[in-house]
């Protein structure tokens, strides 16, 4: 069989996307997948041109070009290129639900091959698919695993992932980005406000893991990211900068050995490469989107924290009323084999 999977963006819902992947191979390891990707999010698929351990091809899209430049001639061939992939899969799935990407799919299914969920987050994405499957559980990894085995007629569970490895990156991790051990990364950024911790937060829990022994880095795609200069600053030089892309990051994250973070991609990166995790909540669900893989992880969050994917930039009242102490505490419970249930 040859599937094609449309799941552009973004970091963790790509992550998230990943152990139905994974669950096919496991089922058929012969199946060849394919996959519609964000080109900043291609390493976690395959290496460049090369094939990954779950995904043979990957098929970059240029976002950041097609948001600069909506209307232009190069956006418009580089969408219409896709076209060239009709014919060529038995099953085309679109795992995220929005109208650019089921319109992806549609470019590249033949007829009636195209399938995504039956209430996708845009609502007319929905009348380009040949199949409507009605959404079944309570985290997004399973329904994303469900929306997969129900369109190919097949039973599967989530199952573990294995990323790409870059040796570049490998490199650059191994010699440049750890200095020594233990290792504490922070990852103060998120999609939303609502979803950010406080940098004042971030800096005393920094101070207090320096006591504790462990090097602290604080992550970020560029050096002038504000997120992260504002932990630094709080942390009074007990913190210090890594900027790393994508496949940087993975190479990073399996060598550390405690993650910090709110609903974002590198918390769910971590938790799926069995970093120990403690993830502060706001906003979002954890049932829903709490992080998910084999490592111990805690949640932490606050009773005044609403659920609502409202994307605001407001920050969260009760996620703003989790303390240093209390995560330090979370801490202390994973190093001595406490975590909350996966």
């Amino acid at each position: 069989m040859k599937l094609l999977l449309v799941r552009v963006g973004a970091l963790g819902d790509v992550l998230h996307a990943l152990p139905a992947a994974a669950a096919l191979k496991r089922l058929q390891p012969a199946t060849r997948i394919d996959w519609v990707i964000d080109e900043r999010w291609r390493p976690l698929v395959t290496a460049a041109d090369e094939p990954g351990p779950l995904v043979t091809r990957s098929f970059p899209v240029p976002t950041r070009q097609w948001k600069a430049a909506p209307f232009s001639r190069a956006t418009l061939a580089s969408f219409t290129a896709f076209r060239s992939l009709r014919g060529h899969y038995d099953h085309v799935v679109d795992l995220q639900g929005t109208l650019r990407s089921a319109a992806l799919g549609r470019l590249a299914a033949a007829p009636g091959q195209l399938s995504g969920y039956a209430d996708p987050r845009e609502s007319f994405a929905a009348r380009l698919y040949a199949h409507s499957i009605p959404r079944r559980g309570t985290h997004i990894v399973d329904m994303t695993t469900n929306l997969l085995a129900d369109s190919l007629g097949l039973n599967l569970l989530p199952a573990p992932i294995r990323l790409p490895r870059l040796e570049q990156a490998e490199r650059w991790a191994e010699h440049d980005a750890v200095l020594r051990r233990p290792l504490a990364l922070l990852a103060p950024s998120a999609g939303w406000g609502s979803k950010r911790w406080p940098a004042a937060s971030f800096g005393a829990l920094a101070r207090l893991l320096h006591q504790r022994g462990y090097d602290v880095v604080v992550n970020a795609a560029h050096a002038q990211d504000a997120d992260a200069n504002a932990v630094l600053a709080h942390s009074h030089a007990t913190a210090r900068l890594v900027v790393c892309d994508i496949a940087g990051m993975v190479a990073l994250m399996r060598r550390v050995d405690l993650m910090i973070g709110p609903d974002s991609g590198p918390t769910h990166l971590a938790a799926m490469l069995a970093v120990p995790t403690v993830a502060l909540f706001g906003p979002t669900s954890p049932e829903r989107n709490g992080p998910w893989g084999p490592g111990p992880k805690i949640v932490l969050r606050h009773p005044g924290s609403p659920t609502t994917y409202k994307r605001s930039a407001e920050p969260d009242p009760g996620l703003s009323r989790i303390l240093p102490e209390e995560v330090l505490e979370a801490v202390e419970t994973l190093r001595n084999g406490g975590s909350s249930p996966a």
